[in-house]
């Protein structure tokens, strides 16, 4: 099975564990339903009242995720912290409501949380949600795309947020063949666009590279081939992860112009050439370290190499990381250091 992003279990008190754990962690035992009408803070969600401005940080984007607990802080990183990155990820907005990262950002006062929002902004920093993660899987679990989407954005403008990142790993119902994933999640996407305008918020998408394979005896609807076609316009940049695919994309060559046969045409040149992708439309992902991820991590001099080679034919998408803070600011700026150097 196809792992990605991943999130311990929110009913687990892990505080004590915190020595011996490896991965990333969730410091809360308790969630937010998203279909609830209150949130931690005590607000009604069907009261939208935007704390600040949105910003959309223009490409090449660099993406980082924090989703793990930071031992004497519940706030997001600062932006000293951040230097290098122009996009940050908290994650993750459940069906049960907010987790991890983004249940800290909901309980911190509104005075606390707009200051966040304006250095952020101020420093060329876009902050957003992400939806779902390695936790839920929406289309096996039923849930109403339209009404779930609805839910998002409605969080997404409560809280300030310049936008939302769909981290959709139902992998069961994608490998079904059926097209419910496709179907399910095109729905969701122009829904969620209808509530947050083109130009005004973002919307990105995190799909593991493989789902946008020519195979179709892998997937016969298309996986993300077919969401794009359906929604892609409703979609600002994908977040694409390149790891936990066994030996795939740990080459240059295999990342950027020619993947393995196990999943054709799924690097990033190829994917632009075969679904009329902007370029700058398609974030590289990567684990900031070899314990963030089970396949796929590249040492920071090996990706600066291959995102030169990708910047001299064109391509100026950017990269993402899971997660912060492997991907530090010193992480990130050697990474940069033969592209866009910090």
């Amino acid at each position: 099975m196809l792992t990605s992003l991943r999130l311990i279990s929110l009913f687990s008190l892990v505080t004590t564990l915190l020595s011996s754990f490896a991965g990333p962690l969730s410091v809360h035992a308790h969630t937010i339903p998203l279909n609830s009408t209150a949130h931690s803070t005590g607000k009604d969600a069907s009261i939208i009242t935007p704390e600040a401005s949105t910003f959309i940080a223009p490409a090449p984007r660099f993406v980082v995720y924090t989703d793990q607990w930071i031992p004497g802080t519940d706030e997001p990183p600062t932006v000293a912290q951040l230097k290098g990155f122009n996009v940050l990820i908290l994650s993750f907005l459940l069906l049960s409501g907010p987790a991890d990262k983004a249940l800290e950002f909901t309980e911190l006062d509104a005075a606390t949380r707009a200051s966040i929002i304006s250095a952020y902004h101020a420093a060329g920093i876009s902050i957003m949600v992400s939806a779902f993660g390695s936790t839920d899987a929406p289309t096996s679990e039923g849930a109403d795309p339209t009404a779930t989407a609805n839910t998002i954005a409605a969080f997404v403008k409560q809280y300030g947020l310049d936008g939302v990142d769909v981290d959709y790993e139902d992998f069961n119902a994608i490998n079904s063949g059926t097209g419910s994933a496709e179907t399910w999640l095109i729905t969701f996407t122009k829904a969620l666009r209808a509530q947050l305008p083109s130009g005004q918020y973002i919307i990105t998408h995190a799909p593991v590279a493989p789902w946008f394979t020519t195979s179709t005896s892998l997937y016969p609807h298309g996986a993300y081939r077919a969401v794009n076609t359906g929604a892609g316009s409703s979609i600002d940049w994908y977040n694409l992860q390149f790891y936990n695919q066994g030996s795939d994309y740990t080459t240059c060559t295999t990342l950027l112009t020619a993947s393995n046969s196990d999943f054709p045409h799924s690097s990033v040149f190829e994917i632009a050439s075969q679904n009329s992708i902007a370029l700058n439309k398609l974030v590289i992902g990567k684990p900031a370290s070899s314990g963030d991820a089970s396949s796929g991590y590249m040492s920071a001099s090996t990706l600066a190499g291959c995102l030169k080679q990708a910047k001299s034919s064109g391509w100026n998408g950017g990269a993402m990381f899971w997660e912060y803070p492997d991907a530090s600011a010193s992480w990130i700026a050697s990474v940069r250091t033969s592209s866009w150097p910090v």
